[in-house]
């Protein structure tokens, strides 16, 4: 249920009708914009009515909320959830997400192999104006004989390329038991194959890291969100949503990248979206394209797989750019952004 506020209400008139509805077993997401103020109710609220909460003086409107998703529906936060993250090695790097200024380019190597790739890939795409470094250090494969990561090994050198840098780095995490190692990682990436992984979801609810969100290989949008509400709802407001593309009868791409699902989601929450071309179509020559086509319908941020050596790569060569490539995508990138008025 959605309570707004009248405008210039007392405080203690406010804190009053909070203190009310707390009594009643009900939890308060609340949102100050410059004109409005937002109650967001969260919890049974079958004991109460709209018309029951306008007899308040203080109340200017209450309505229900339809969506299953509360926290991270925009009736509840109608304005846009900027989400600022400052390396952990440089506070004068990373930036803003989701603040419609910019477009926030995540770049790096599928997996991370050795300290002597992650570096230089670090150092290439920092040069081309990459704000992020992204990089595996945990894998989830398909098949149990493909390379599964460094795993610790690997996040240690994502904390060096970070050092050498100063780019915050993004790496996903797919255990509760892994969560530690996660403490000063500045992005914490959700895989697809995590994304209804509940237990996890509530795990890093409770971080304050940011959380990156990627979309399950088949699931809906509705599904997409509910899994975000369940990171939100642990008490992590800090959510990036991420279209990686998802599973279609054909198979002539990796995946079937849903660009409509930017401005649908736009529309229907607050949260920064970005896209990961590069796991979309699997194909490196069209990673590009998808990129470019993605800041053109409004996208927040780009995910994009870079390797020095992409013909030796051990996990997703082919669909890794060059540095040189990638290089050359970044000034394509930001001509489209400064269209809207926005910089890579």
């Amino acid at each position: 249920m959605i309570i707004v506020l009248k405008n210039g209400v007392p405080q203690e008139k406010v804190n009053e009708l909070k203190a009310g509805l707390k009594n009643k077993g009900l939890d308060i997401h609340e949102s100050k914009g410059t004109d409005v103020t937002i109650l967001g109710l969260i919890g049974d609220t079958s004991r109460i009515t709209p018309e029951e909460l306008l007899a308040n003086e203080i109340v200017e409107s209450a309505q229900r909320v339809k969506a299953p998703y509360k926290q991270a529906s925009r009736s509840f936060h109608p304005a846009d959830t900027v989400v600022n993250v400052v390396s952990k090695a440089d506070p004068k790097l990373g930036g803003a997400i989701g603040d419609g200024k910019t477009c926030a380019i995540m770049a790096g190597p599928c997996s991370v192999e050795t300290e002597e790739q992650i570096i230089e890939v670090a150092k290439s795409v920092k040069a081309s104006g990459a704000r992020f470094l992204r990089g595996g250090a945990f894998k989830p494969r398909t098949s149990p004989y493909s390379f599964q990561g460094l795993g610790a090994e690997g996040l240690e050198l994502l904390k060096i390329a970070r050092k050498e840098t100063g780019l915050p780095i993004v790496t996903e995490l797919m255990a509760i038991k892994e969560i530690p190692l996660f403490e000063d990682v500045d992005i914490i990436q959700i895989g697809a194959r995590n994304m209804q992984n509940f237990d996890l979801l509530k795990e890093v609810g409770k971080l304050k890291n940011p959380i990156l969100l990627k979309r399950g290989l088949s699931a809906t949008v509705k599904e997409f969100l509910m899994s975000a509400e369940y990171i939100m709802a642990s008490g992590n407001e800090n959510v990036i949503l991420c279209e990686r593309g998802i599973r279609t009868f054909d198979n002539y791409t990796r995946n079937c990248l849903d660009l409509s699902i930017v401005p649908y989601l736009k529309k229907e929450t607050h949260l920064p979206v970005i896209i990961d071309p590069s796991h979309a179509c699997g194909i490196r020559w069209m990673v590009p394209t998808l990129a470019k086509a993605a800041v053109a319908v409004g996208a927040d941020g780009l995910i994009i797989e870079v390797h020095n050596n992409p013909e030796k790569a051990l996990c997703d060569g082919e669909q890794s750019l060059t540095p040189s490539q990638f290089d050359d995508l970044m000034k394509v990138l930001a001509k489209y952004a400064a269209v809207e008025g926005r910089r890579v």
